[in-house]
C-alpha cells in the first residue's frame, strides 16, 4: 500500500510537472496549497526529493522549486522509491536491499518468493514505465 508520505511527494511532483518548461521556481507555499500537501510535511519531502537529484531548490525572494528534467524523464516508480526505499513487499525480491526471510527454508522453492517476485516486477515496470508527463497527459484525459 502507498503511504500519504508517498501520496503526497506524487501530488507534489506532478503539480510542478504540469508548470510550463523554462517557467520560475515554484515556491513552497503554492506547492503545498495547489498540491493539498501540509507544509510541515511537503519540506521534507521536496528536501529527499532534491538531494536524490528530481528537484532543484532555488534560494530568496524568487526561490522555489523545479523540477531537475522534463516530466517525461522522471518516472513514478523513482519518485516512490526516494520515499519509500525498494518496490518489492518482501525483503528477499529486493534488487536493491535484498535480505533473506528469516523464516524461509528454501528461497528456491518458496511459492511465496516466487509469487512476489512477479508482484515486484510487474509493479516496478508499471511505474518505471509511467512519467510525469504520461500521469499529467492521463489526468488531463480522465477529467
Amino acid at each position: 500500500m502507498l503511504t500519504q508520505r508517498s501520496r503526497y511527494a506524487l501530488r507534489a511532483m506532478l503539480f510542478l510537472a504540469e508548470a510550463p518548461a523554462g517557467s520560475p521556481p515554484i515556491p513552497m507555499n503554492r506547492i503545498a496549497t495547489e498540491a493539498n500537501v501540509p507544509r510541515k510535511f511537503l519540506e521534507l519531502i521536496l528536501a529527499d526529493l532534491r538531494d536524490a537529484g528530481l528537484l532543484l531548490s532555488h534560494r530568496g525572494k524568487m526561490g522555489g522549486y523545479c523540477l531537475s528534467r522534463p516530466s517525461h524523464l522522471v518516472s513514478l516508480g523513482e519518485i516512490i522509491r526516494v520515499i519509500e526505499g525498494p518496490l518489492a513487499l518482501v525483503p528477499c525480491v529486493s534488487r536493491t536491499a535484498y535480505r533473506p526471510c528469516k523464516d524461509c527454508k528454501s528461497e528456491a522453492d518458496c511459492a511465496i518468493r516466487h509469487a512476489m517476485m512477479r508482484v515486484r516486477d510487474e509493479t516496478a515496470r508499471i511505474l518505471d514505465g509511467t512519467s510525469l508527463a504520461d500521469a499529467t497527459a492521463e489526468h488531463l484525459v480522465a477529467a
